[in-house]
């Protein structure tokens, strides 16, 4: 399972694009990317508090997938015993 949630990437922006923070849904933030017009502004709260939203909808997005793929595994161990639980 966790070698599966390893190689899914999931996604976080904030700003329309502006930051976008890269993480696989094992929750393992892979890259951030802040576009340039961005930094030219140096206002550290705004860009601190968009970090800190494109993180967050990249770990909800990770939870997500981690959720579905759990569901889709235990449907597959109990198949034909839905009906028991």
């Amino acid at each position: 399972m966790k070698q599966k949630l390893d190689a899914i990437t999931v996604t976080g922006t904030a700003e329309g694009g502006k930051i976008t923070v890269t993480a696989n849904a094992s929750k393992v933030v892979q890259s951030v990317t802040i576009d340039d017009e961005l930094l030219k502004d140096g206002d550290k709260e705004q860009l601190e508090e968009l970090l800190v939203i494109a993180i967050n909808k990249a770990m909800a997005q990770a939870d997500n997938v981690s959720q579905s793929e759990m569901a889709a595994i235990t449907k597959d161990m109990f198949g034909g015993m839905g009906g028991l639980f």
